[in-house]
């Protein structure tokens, strides 16, 4: 039986590269994707500051969010990005775009880091690399970054990627592997029309 190669992003969309990095688009097809895919979202750290609308733990789970994030991508609603090293092509991280606004110009960026890859300045190329696609490649105006308040890591990520922090949303995410409790979110910004952050010249 012929798998169907099922992307998250779409076809006339190039995979960016630079800073040491190359952002491939996942494939719901390929099991090495797939299992990266479950392990990053089993991270104790991933789980400490994020739930995703669906709480899969499995193999199956994964596949199933792939695909979706794969049919969300076709319709122009999302991109995502295994990001891998340039040289070895060893998996990262993960990092993209989620409710992709094109009238208003907008989307909200999204990532996180394998706990082998961390400590390297990962999160932070991979997200100067995806900010200058978004702005070149999809003609965004305002990218978006929210993050659950107390998550200090990320906050420094989000400042060195040239997002502005705007205030405090309060009750805007949920708590850790939770439905039905809320905590509040940090929301940073940055704008086709800001400056540039320092060191974000290698992009491609």
């Amino acid at each position: 039986m012929v798998q169907t190669r099922m992307r998250t992003l779409a076809p006339s969309l190039t995979e960016p590269r630079g800073h040491g990095l190359h952002l491939r688009s996942w494939d719901a097809a390929c099991d090495a994707d797939v299992e990266t895919w479950l392990r990053g979202h089993l991270d104790p750290e991933f789980r400490r500051w994020n739930t995703p609308l669906t709480l899969w733990t499995d193999l199956s789970g994964a596949r199933e969010s792939l695909r979706a994030r794969a049919g969300q991508a076709a319709e122009g609603r999302s991109a995502s990005f295994r990001i891998t090293d340039a040289e070895s092509g060893t998996p990262l991280g993960h990092i993209g775009f989620n409710e992709i606004n094109q009238p208003l110009k907008l989307a909200r960026v999204g990532y996180w880091v394998l706990p082998e890859a961390r400590g390297r300045g990962v999160a932070t190329r991979a997200l100067l690399l995806v900010s200058r696609w978004a702005f070149t490649e999809l003609g965004l105006h305002r990218l978006e970054l929210g993050h659950a308040d107390g998550h200090d890591a990320s906050c420094r990520v989000a400042e060195r990627g040239g997002y502005a922090y705007e205030g405090t949303m309060r009750g805007a995410m949920w708590e850790a592997g939770r439905h039905d409790v809320f905590r509040d979110a940090h929301l940073h910004a940055r704008l086709a029309t800001d400056e540039e952050p320092a060191g974000s010249g290698d992009v491609r």
